[in-house]
């Protein structure tokens, strides 16, 4: 696993996606927008505003959680090729 987006050593960027697991098996998980930072470096706690209800919670994420970075250092889409 990537320290950088799994675990205590989780950073996110304002638009990321944090994807958590569900609770028990069976159970669907669930993914959010990150739309607040509270630290400049990235470290949790974010607010999050959640897929699946659209409201923003305060999220400090589990050992279940990691981040999808949608953008690059520029700020440009992931998938996108230069």
């Amino acid at each position: 696993m990537n320290p950088d987006t799994t675990g205590s050593g989780i950073h996110a960027h304002l638009g990321d996606q944090v994807v958590v697991g569900g609770p028990t098996v069976g159970k669907p998980g669930r993914d959010g927008e990150v739309v607040g930072l509270h630290h400049d470096d990235g470290t949790p706690p974010y607010d999050v505003r959640w897929s699946d209800t659209g409201r923003v919670t305060l999220y400090f994420p589990g050992p279940d959680a990691h981040v999808r970075h949608l953008s690059d250092a520029e700020g440009r889409p992931a998938d996108r090729r230069p």
